[in-house]
């Protein structure tokens, strides 16, 4: 089993920390990391881009000059693509970007993620974070503690006093558990966690 440090918020060690082996410390599958980011990501599409092709552009219909003596290019219609105000090319239409993945990629890559961390010592196991009142000073002085920079902070449930201390500070994030996922994980070089939240992970993963 996994073996970290427990810290308090003020970055003191008071113990260490099994983690769930069939969690924390699975064989990490690249492959499956790289196919939910790249599914994340495009699930964030909006696809509502779109532009005129040459059929749906106003004008046109009338042949511009006759075909032979004026010295001047042949041409057929002021809709074509080189005309100012003319259709596009290969006109970008509204479309899904949504990648479906199986359940189980799924969870083998959020194990992966979860177990990169614990392999590079980027995750910090907190014993609580619990603040009286959005105060960012304390959130700061922290991350200092730890000495985290572009930091993802996870709490077991969503925490407003935590999210507002955190909010306005660069490179800083705060989840709730049931919204982590892989590429969050990733992008961030410091993994905060609660003890909390720990327990939530393994309950729902292991």
């Amino acid at each position: 089993m996994p073996t970290v440090g427990l810290f308090n918020k003020e970055g003191q060690k008071v113990g260490d920390i099994q983690l769930a082996e069939n969690v924390f410390g699975v064989e990490i599958n690249k492959n499956a990391m790289h196919q939910v980011v790249v599914a994340l990501l495009a699930n964030k599409r909006q696809g509502t881009q779109s532009t005129k092709t040459r059929a749906e552009v106003s004008g046109g219909g009338i042949k511009i000059w006759r075909q032979k003596g004026t010295g001047r290019a042949r041409q057929g219609s002021t809709r074509s693509p080189q005309w100012t105000h003319g259709g596009i090319v290969f006109a970008p239409k509204p479309r899904d970007y949504r990648i479906s993945l199986p359940k189980s990629m799924r969870r083998v890559a959020f194990k992966s993620a979860l177990t990169s961390k614990v392999v590079d010592n980027e995750i910090i196991v907190l014993e609580s974070l619990e603040l009286d009142a959005p105060k960012t000073k304390e959130i700061v002085k922290m991350l200092g503690a730890f000495e985290a920079k572009k930091t993802l902070i996870v709490t077991a449930e969503s925490n407003e006093n935590v999210y507002k201390s955190a909010r306005n500070i660069e490179g800083v994030a705060v989840l709730p558990v049931n919204n982590l996922n892989v590429y969050d994980i990733l992008k961030y070089e410091k993994f905060i966690v609660t003890k909390e939240a720990v327990s939530k992970i393994e309950e729902v993963y292991a």
